[in-house]
């Protein structure tokens, strides 16, 4: 992978400005414990976020996964007219990533303020794209995006990023204490 490659971006919308997606950092670490008091959030995301101490230590895990080079998770923001870089929205991750594996997992969460205008499809087709493009050579031709049964704007997201439903998966608590969708996308060859 070509390690210089980590800021990416989306095209604004009519309703929507751009996006930028960048590493997480500890500066991040207050507003994703703002963030992290959505119960909606919380409700579909496995991060342990309810402290600044707790967001400290995942926005470290998910430096530390960059650096291992099996995790690449982006914090989204908007781009503002006035402003380098707005307002947190969202994140977006590509993970399970191994050398030779065919393929890795993609996930995201908006957050609650920005809901409704298309930040994680944009995100998420973003991130597809730099996945295919950075991993070809390493052999990644598939990306799956699991996500709980009952999580019906996780599954419209995946829909229109081309990700099909593949399979049902059973209840695996305490990750999926209901059953799940998996859908996969492969690589435009």
């Amino acid at each position: 992978m070509d390690g210089n490659i980590t800021r990416l971006t989306a095209a604004a919308t009519a309703s929507a400005p751009a996006l930028l997606l960048r590493p997480w950092n500890p500066a991040d670490a207050a507003d994703l414990v703002d963030l992290y008091r959505d119960g909606a959030l919380r409700r579909w995301a496995s991060a342990d976020v309810h402290d600044r101490a707790g967001a400290a230590q995942w926005v470290q895990d998910q430096q530390g996964g960059w650096e291992a080079g099996h995790r690449f998770a982006f914090a989204v923001s908007e781009v503002r007219e006035h402003a380098a870089e707005g307002r947190l929205v969202g994140h977006v991750v590509l993970k399970n990533v191994a050398s030779g594996a065919s393929s890795a997992e993609v996930g995201y969460w908006t957050a609650a303020h920005a809901r409704g205008r298309g930040v994680a499809p944009r995100a998420l087709k973003a991130l597809t794209d730099w996945a295919f493009a950075a991993f070809a050579g390493h052999g990644l031709t598939r990306l799956e995006l699991l996500h709980q049964a009952d999580n019906t704007a996780s599954c419209r997201v995946a829909q229109k990023c081309g990700y099909e439903l593949s399979s049902l998966l059973p209840a695996a608590p305490p990750a999926f204490p209901l059953e799940g969708h998996s859908h996969a996308r492969a690589r435009d060859l």
